[in-house]
């Protein structure tokens, strides 16, 4: 079977890969929207969790990293809920953790074991993550996740080359089995892009609201018992559907907003939603010399952009929401 890829080319994948790609449990992915129920309201936000997916286990192939933690780069959100994280706001999961919660039963209930159970691969093995050093990394350290979800949407909407993702991908090289940049200017250029992708595109205002928006609808059918835990598991449109026949009021004028026009805006004063979401920060080791260090050691630049991120991201976001 082979793979391709819009940010690191075509791949010809091992049986094994291509039988878990067919597999009902990702096949899921191509309908699990990467940000939210932002799509909604803008069609062009429509990266998919198996678009990331498939990228992250492609990333991890360019930088050599064996079939088994291809096939954990390729299984880390397969237990993504529907609408992704905005199930953690409707949940009040403050650590955006739910679908690690449940990733062990979902996919014990899917036909992910037999399929690796055939090619003698130990399920547990591959989830435990731990392992992989490719693929996971504690911030602020660079790993294939963040860097495919952060090269992936700032180049499906347009703000960086294609260009520019291939020499930064040169830039890459492993050490110590982690993933370093052999250039300070490279390191440089991903802290600029990260932020961008996590301040302004994440706390986008209309990814905010529209996101804000079906998580009161999540816990309102959750609430009125319209839907339960276990529909989280199905697509996105699978579930609005399901939600969408309620003849509860309350819920349909919800579900209305996410398709009128609408206006909104930053501010500081006068509000209607203030969001705080998780603190993400980043700071690539670079191999300079042969010699590991986090670029903040080197750039003053990177210092500042780290402060900055710090401080917007523990303010928050308030946004006020203008009918048209």
């Amino acid at each position: 079977m082979y793979i391709e890829d819009r940010l690191y080319g075509t791949f010809e994948v091992e049986p094994v890969l291509s039988d878990l790609i067919l597999s009902d449990a990702v096949q899921r992915l191509k309908h699990v929207h990467q940000n939210g129920a932002s799509y909604l309201m803008n069609s062009k936000w429509n990266n998919t969790r198996y678009d990331h997916s498939i990228g992250v286990m492609c990333l991890i192939r360019t930088l050599g990293g064996t079939v088994e933690e291809q096939i954990a780069g390729l299984l880390h959100d397969v237990s993504h809920t529907a609408f992704s994280h905005v199930v953690d706001d409707a949940l009040g999961e403050v650590n955006e953790d739910y679908h690690e919660q449940i990733k062990e039963q979902m996919i014990l209930n899917s036909d992910i074991p037999s399929i690796l159970k055939n090619y003698q691969y130990n399920l547990h093995s591959v989830l435990d993550e731990s392992k992989w050093m490719i693929l996971e990394q504690s911030a602020p350290r660079l790993c294939a996740d963040r860097i495919d979800y952060t090269l992936r949407d700032l180049y499906g909407y347009g703000e960086i080359s294609k260009l520019e993702v291939e020499k930064f991908l040169k830039s890459m090289v492993l050490y110590k089995g982690r993933i370093h940049l052999n250039k300070q200017s490279a390191a440089e250029w991903f802290v600029k892009q990260y932020y961008r992708e996590v301040l302004d595109f994440f706390l986008h205002p209309l990814n905010i609201y529209s996101n804000h928006v079906m998580a009161e609808i999540l816990k309102l059918a959750i609430q009125k018992s319209v839907i339960t835990k276990d529909d989280f598991l199905l697509t996105d449109e699978q579930l609005l559907s399901k939600i969408q026949v309620s003849t509860d009021h309350e819920i349909r004028t919800n579900i209305k907003q996410l398709s009128s026009p609408v206006k909104v805006i930053e501010t500081q004063d006068d509000y209607d939603i203030q969001v705080k979401k998780k603190l993400r920060l980043i700071d690539p080791e670079v191999l300079i010399d042969n010699e590991s260090m986090h670029v903040s050691e080197l750039s003053q630049d990177v210092k500042d952009m780290n402060a900055k991120a710090k401080q917007r991201s523990l303010k928050g976001v308030k946004i006020k929401v203008i009918t048209q």
